[in-house]
């Protein structure tokens, strides 16, 4: 297969690969003997550990078959391939790229706009609803109840008036060059590239949960490889144990973004870190994607959580579960978060849980596998001390009293 379906990634770090966007398969071939018996190139943007598309080019020789395999490994890795029907210079996206970059160029050069200037046009625009729906949906939405026919009608004639300057190239001498060049810099603010990575990094990450949430454009690819991700580790986990015998089957690391005004992590943060515990213990006893697409799952009813100690940007932590019962309908957890290094208990959260049939939208009895499941946890955990905290309320009935 791999000889079918090649990921260059030494090559697109060559100097022949940094043009290798702009080149059809065919020529780089010619240029470069090595990729002769090259049938399937697979070409992403910069930053692809964030940014999921990646164009996936063909010759006519290649069956759609190896296409599809092609597409089926970047799919496995949380991409989202987008097969390119006929061989072109610059592939898709950047020909959408270069006529972009294109009338940018002349809007500096004519002194329409500064480069920062065109920049915000972008990050304070259009750019935030292309995220979501690219150019032909939210033109759609431009059309009304008409739709994309009505769309084009009204604004398709301006398509022939002389106001664009995509046809054209912008001379690049010293003069532009050295207007761009010093509008950059004074656009970096004296930023690093290393800070201005970071800063570029922290935002996709931001805009992506944003679209995860929605389950919506590449939010909706990160969804689904992340459930993917999921069902396989809890196929493969055998009752991972912290070393008091409570189960240890999530683990996370409190990123910057989980911080408030007060340097720590913020409250509703812990409240995350607990339920993904309870998610993964459902993960663990069965309860996978096609459990729920099947019209069954539990529903949290009742929540305890005690704010114990700080978690800090950069700690690794983990939630260790207590069953602490069950019965056909109803789980009864307790989770400790647990700062990895040195085991110190930073929260507990105790919850109620009850199974219910999602179509009839009831309390049902859970699938007798579901139970088997949670019966083996329960006898492995017989003998455990039953926490403190358990059963704990805010006694709030002494407040203001004289």
């Amino acid at each position: 297969m791999w000889n079918d379906v090649v990921d260059l990634r030494d090559f697109y770090r060559s100097a022949l690969g940094q043009v290798a966007r702009l080149m059809i398969r065919r020529r780089i071939q010619a240029f470069w003997p090595d990729t002769r018996g090259l049938r399937v190139l697979g070409l992403g943007f910069a930053t692809p550990y964030l940014l999921p598309l990646v164009e996936v080019c063909a010759s006519r020789q290649t069956s759609p078959e190896t296409v599809q395999r092609a597409a089926a490994i970047y799919r496995a890795l949380g991409m989202r391939p987008l097969v390119v029907r006929h061989e072109i210079d610059g592939f898709i996206a950047d020909r959408l790229l270069e006529a972009l970059w294109r009338e940018a160029l002349w809007l500096v050069a004519d002194d329409v706009a500064t480069v920062d200037e065109v920049d915000d046009a972008i990050r304070y625009g259009a750019g935030l609803r292309w995220s979501a729906m690219g150019t032909f949906l939210t033109y759609r939405l431009a059309g009304g109840q008409a739709g994309m026919r009505h769309f084009m009608a009204q604004f398709g004639p301006t398509l022939e008036l002389p106001w664009t300057r995509l046809t054209d190239v912008p001379v690049l001498d010293e003069e532009l060059i050295d207007k761009v060049v010093a509008q950059s810099d004074a656009q970096a603010q004296g930023h690093s590239v290393e800070e201005l990575v970071r800063i570029r990094d922290d935002c996709l990450v931001s805009v992506l949960l944003g679209l995860k949430g929605e389950g919506f454009g590449a939010g909706a690819v990160i969804a689904r490889s992340e459930q993917r991700l999921l069902d396989r580790a809890a196929r493969r986990s055998a009752d991972p144990e912290s070393s008091d015998g409570w189960l240890a089957l999530h683990e996370t690391v409190v990123v910057p973004e989980w911080i408030d005004y007060n340097g720590h992590m913020t409250e509703f943060r812990y409240l995350q870190a607990l339920a993904d515990g309870t998610d993964a213990i459902l993960r663990h006893v069965g309860i996978d994607a096609a459990y729920l697409a099947a019209g069954h799952s539990y529903y949290t009813v009742e929540t305890h959580i005690r704010h114990l100690a700080e978690a800090h940007a950069g700690d690794r932590v983990y939630v260790a579960t207590q069953l602490l019962g069950h019965d056909e309908k109803r789980l009864h957890l307790f989770h400790e978060l647990r700062r990895s290094d040195d085991e110190t208990v930073i929260a507990s959260g105790e919850h109620m849980l009850m199974h219910v049939d999602t179509a009839a939208g009831r309390v049902a009895p859970a699938a007798p596998d579901v139970l088997e499941a949670l019966a083996r946890i329960a006898a492995r955990q017989r003998d455990l001390d039953w926490p403190a905290a358990a059963g704990g309320r805010i006694d709030g009935q002494r407040l203001g009293a004289a």
